[in-house]
């Protein structure tokens, strides 16, 4: 497929003026500034004004107007940086100025996008352009703009100080590139909870399936109802491997079979038995890395076991006969009458109820 990962930050481009096709795309361990100030003439606000005794002062005004826009691009330029990035604008005038001296700029970055390249790079946004040092740009390995689809991203490779990496993601359909999102989030959250908690357990089903064959044989040493609901607790379990048979396309009740007859030895080797979606057959899935936290598998069931209790706490429903009736409950009266509330009954031809 199309999506990749990115061993930095990406982010998408931003609205760009003219001038920004002949800037260049590709750096080699570049050096980056990341400002937030605007680079580009304003107007004048409606209620400014200017008075003037000498009509010739009128030139110097306008030319004192670009001279503070070129000294900050000048500033920019002597720093060394060859990437300039901005949260607010860069304009057409800078953008080609910095174009013509081979640098890339982008503005309007967003500030989350800007965030992530300052911590990344180690560039810290500067305010000011001037006494721009070193200490003050950041670097990385490797910068491009690439055209991913209809849309171009700008990407930071080998920053140093990156704790974090980017994953584009394509599909055919919005739907399917959801479903992805969703499923990577889920297995980086799984990871995290699983670096946070050294414990872990063999995934796949098979702590379902072990728990499930462990609640069955002490049921049998169980008198009285209590055997029956520990029986259906011990079959309740074996749903998360039969789903994942479902999810995969495969024969779920041959898999259990397996799992069960694996499970069942006398010996403690089959306990790591679990589903393997790719052969729809069985494996060990503690040697194969198939993990799950036990912090997580210890909620869900605490989660569920919870829920069970009060749905079966619930002992009688409380309903009202009357109002499940075709006219819900409704005696008025016939003809011209009015019927009395709560069942009153109507009197014929132009009587009134009482």
């Amino acid at each position: 497929t199309d999506s990749f990962l990115v061993d930095g930050v990406a982010f998408k481009k931003t609205f760009s003026y003219a001038g920004f096709e002949q800037m260049t795309k590709h750096f080699k361990q570049p050096k980056i500034l990341a400002l937030n100030m605007e680079l580009e003439l304003k107007s004048e606000k409606d209620n400014a004004e200017v008075r003037l005794s000498d009509p010739t002062k009128y030139q110097e005004i306008v030319d004192a107007e670009w001279n503070i826009i070129y000294e900050k691009l000048d500033k920019c330029v002597a720093s060394g940086a060859n990437i300039i990035l901005s949260r607010l604008a860069i304009g057409d005038l800078a953008t080609q100025y910095f174009a013509d001296r081979g640098l890339f700029c982008a503005g309007r970055v967003e500030e989350q996008d800007l965030l992530r390249v300052t911590k990344a790079t180690g560039a810290p946004v500067q305010t000011t352009v001037n006494n721009i040092s070193d200490a003050q740009l950041g670097f990385c390995e490797a910068f491009e703009e690439i055209q991913v689809g209809n849309e171009r991203f700008n990407i930071f490779r080998g920053c140093p100080q990156a704790k974090t990496c980017t994953l584009v993601l394509r599909g055919g359909a919005e739907q399917f590139i959801e479903e992805a999102a969703r499923s990577l989030n889920d297995a980086i959250e799984i990871v995290r909870r699983a670096m946070k908690n050294a414990s872990i357990v063999p995934g796949g089903g098979a702590i379902d399936m072990e728990l499930s064959k462990y609640l069955r044989d002490y049921s049998r040493t169980v008198a009285g109802k209590s055997q029956l609901f520990i029986s259906s607790y011990a079959k309740a379990l074996e749903i998360i491997p039969r789903q994942l048979c479902d999810n995969s396309g495969h024969d779920a009740t041959d898999v259990l079979n397996k799992l069960r007859q694996k499970h069942a030895g006398p010996s403690t080797d089959g306990a790591n038995y679990g589903v393997d979606v790719n052969t729809g057959g069985i494996c060990d899935t503690f040697a194969k890395f198939i993990w799950e936290p036990s912090m997580v598998k210890i909620n869900a069931l605490n989660a569920a076991t919870e829920a069970t209790c009060l749905i079966l706490s619930i002992d009688e429903t409380v309903r009202n006969p009357r109002s499940e009736g075709p006219e819900n409950g409704a005696m008025g009266g016939r003809g011209g009458g009015r019927g009395m509330p709560m069942g009153g009954r109507g009197m014929g031809g132009r009587g009134r109820g009482r």
